[in-house]
């Protein structure tokens, strides 16, 4: 497929009349012929890198399966002008494919005694070529226009006359600007029943004169003032078997010099190249016992491939060529310059340059950030904000899910950034100031939970964010995916409104949700600094505040401890205190308003707690296992601290 688009695409008309299909801006090249060709040639032409053929495939209907099978390249070229065609019809480029690759055929039936005719006119794309027993394309023209007799048990059957001899034949009404000329490599061996590829030599040449002998090709009625002269454009190249091989072309874009394109790769040819090392058949043999040179693939001998050879010429031997031309174009030499016109990126639409050039400014910044990856990292933070948007909808347990934020919270960093830099970019893009800003870092636990347990120092502030690398989070332990992830909780006033946190050097940081076991709503509530001498019902009244609720209301609290496999949640005794319930920083308590033994009634307190968080059916407001039971009945039979001056002052004021 690659050699016949590239000839294709150096059909300067050809490819003008592709730009010129309409599309929509709706349209896309994996499920539009039209727009994915557009874009295959845009890049052909302006891209300095090579053109990818998936959508193009794609938009034929075929699988990957079906893009990596070996497809003929006549099908193939048929199919896709065929669908051309047919995207064309009503647009300014309707004819535009048989104007460039139609010819007509003049079939005729001429009985030899009696006076009876029969003839029709049929038009052609492409010409099929016999190879064997023809040794030039001459010979080939000469066989496609031999007249038949009809005789013997072969004997035309004419309406009026009955069976008669008569003689069969073609001829050409006419020959298309561009001449595409199918060699017939491959047939049906009867005797070895089954496809052989023909690797004989056969000759063709730079100029092909169609009108030679006095027009011997054309028919009576042909416009002998259009000279069939043609120069040879393309050459098609397979290599291989018939069971299998590769396709290459040699084209003549300029019609002087040679360039073979062979999928990725393009170099400069000489003629000799194109035209006479593509004519199969045969090496010449070297005097046994002469040196060894190189050939050009399998060493086979009457057709039948018998070894390798190490790639060298055995003397005495023939080896026979399986790199041969199967397609050849010719372009009218009165065409050449109507066919080979400038195409420049004027004579593409204005609405298609734009979003032509804009996929080709995105693809090259992908594959600038591909060559560059090694130098960034992405550094990925949530704010209470994120973890209020996704508690309750999205997330029950723990606090965020990196993974459904929004890509504002993603940066991609160089990896030598300051990272008192990264928060001057930070500041700039979500508008929180530098000095409110507080980086934590989370830390995977023992029981597969992540919490954001530690501020970064202010050594680390400092550094740069590779020196960070013991905080990265890998996804995948392979040299693949080694690209540094580093993620981090900004701490920044939320609400906008509220202060920015003064902690003691002691305190931890808790975060908090509430649970109506009525409404069955679940939230976020935030984070606060706790001196880790408070009790659990020291923060009530606060507690309360926040969840919106009187400051008297009594209420149950928890402490989330793990998910996997099965959701844990500790029931906290309020006259504990945070020390003697072992919290500390990044701990989530859950609290809610506290229930009665027996739940009221009623379709709002029917159903228990979805998503594995708390149930107001226990004694204690929450529904536990038998091991959390214990561990709970042991956590009432504590001694309680009392309670240490001047804590409900440092509380208040908190509040305020």
């Amino acid at each position: 497929m690659n050699s016949l688009l590239q000839y294709l695409y150096h059909l300067p008309y050809f490819r003008k009349a592709v730009y010129h299909m309409p599309t929509s801006e709706n349209d896309m090249p994996h499920n539009s012929l039209p727009l994915a060709l557009q874009s295959l040639f845009y890049k052909l032409q302006y891209s300095r890198t090579p053109a990818s053929t998936k959508d193009l495939t794609k938009s034929f209907g075929w699988s990957t399966m079906d893009a990596f099978m070996q497809h003929d390249v006549q099908e193939l070229n048929r199919v896709l002008c065929e669908k051309l065609e047919d995207k064309m019809k009503g647009t300014r480029v309707e004819k535009v494919i048989n104007e460039l690759f139609e010819g007509h055929t003049f079939n005729f039936i001429e009985c030899l005694n009696v006076e009876y005719k029969s003839s029709r006119r049929e038009s052609f794309m492409d010409l099929q070529l016999d190879v064997k027993g023809c040794a030039n394309i001459y010979d080939s023209f000469d066989r496609y226009t031999q007249v038949e007799v009809m005789e013997g048990e072969n004997q035309y059957r004419a309406e009026g006359h009955g069976l008669q001899d008569a003689k069969k034949g073609v001829l050409f009404d006419d020959f298309p600007p561009v001449l595409q000329l199918q060699l017939k490599r491959f047939e049906y061996d009867f005797q070895r029943d089954s496809m052989v590829k023909i690797n004989d030599r056969y000759e063709f040449f730079d100029e092909l004169d169609l009108d030679k002998d006095n027009g011997k090709y054309l028919s009576p009625q042909a416009d002998r003032s259009v000279r069939n002269l043609y120069k040879l454009h393309s050459v098609l190249v397979h290599s291989g078997g018939v069971h299998g091989g590769h396709y290459y072309a040699y084209i003549r874009p300029d019609g002087k010099n040679w360039f073979k394109f062979d999928d990725t790769g393009v170099t400069v040819e000489d003629q000799h190249k194109a035209l006479d090392e593509q004519f199969g058949g045969e090496d010449e043999p070297t005097p046994a016992g002469g040196p060894l040179q190189p050939v050009q693939g399998p060493v086979q001998e009457g057709g039948d491939q018998i070894g390798m050879a190490g790639g060298k010429r055995l003397g005495g031997l023939k080896f026979t060529k399986f790199s041969n031309a199967y397609m050849l174009v010719y372009v009218r030499v009165s065409d050449w310059n109507r066919v080979m016109i400038p195409v420049t990126k004027d004579s593409i639409a204005v609405y298609l340059r734009e979003r032509l050039e804009a996929e080709q400014r995105e693809k090259e910044k992908r594959q600038k950030e591909k060559q560059e990856a090694h130098l960034y990292c992405h550094v990925r933070i949530a704010t209470d904000a994120d973890i209020a948007e996704q508690v309750g909808k999205s997330q029950w347990f723990d606090l965020v899910d990196y993974d459904r934020l929004p890509p504002s919270r993603t940066f991609r960093v160089r990896k030598l950034t300051l990272f008192s830099d990264f928060k001057k970019q930070v500041a700039s893009e979500l508008g929180v100031s530098v000095d409110q800003q507080r980086f934590w870092v989370w830390q995977k636990r023992q029981n597969k939970t992540y919490r954001p347990t530690a501020r970064l120092k202010a050594d680390e502030e400092k550094a740069m964010i590779v020196d960070l690398r013991e905080h990265r989070e890998m996804v995948h332990n392979t040299a693949k995916h080694a690209l540094m992830d580093l993620r981090l909780y900004l701490e920044i006033p939320w609400p906008q409104d509220t202060k920015v946190q003064q902690p003691n050097r002691q305190d931890i940081n808790l975060f908090f949700k509430y649970y109506d076991p009525y409404t069955e709503q679940f939230k976020y509530i935030g984070h606060r600094y706790v001196a880790k001498h408070f009790r659990i019902q020291d923060l009530f009244q606060l507690l309360a505040k926040l969840a919106g609720l009187s400051q008297d209301t009594p209420l149950q609290a928890y402490e989330e401890i793990k998910w996997d496999p099965t959701v844990m949640v500790e029931s906290l005794e309020p006259s504990i205190t945070i020390s003697t319930a072992q919290l500390e920083s990044g701990d989530i308590i859950v609290y809610q308003k506290a229930v009665p033994a027996a739940p009221p009634q009623g379709p709002d307190a029917s159903r228990a707690m979805s998503k594995g968080v708390i149930d107001g059916a226990g004694p204690d407001g929450m529904e536990v296992e038998q091991g959390e039971q214990q561990q709970q009945q042991q956590q009432q039979q504590q001694v309680l601290q009392q309670p240490q001056p001047g804590r409900q002052q440092q509380l208040q004021t908190d509040q305020q």
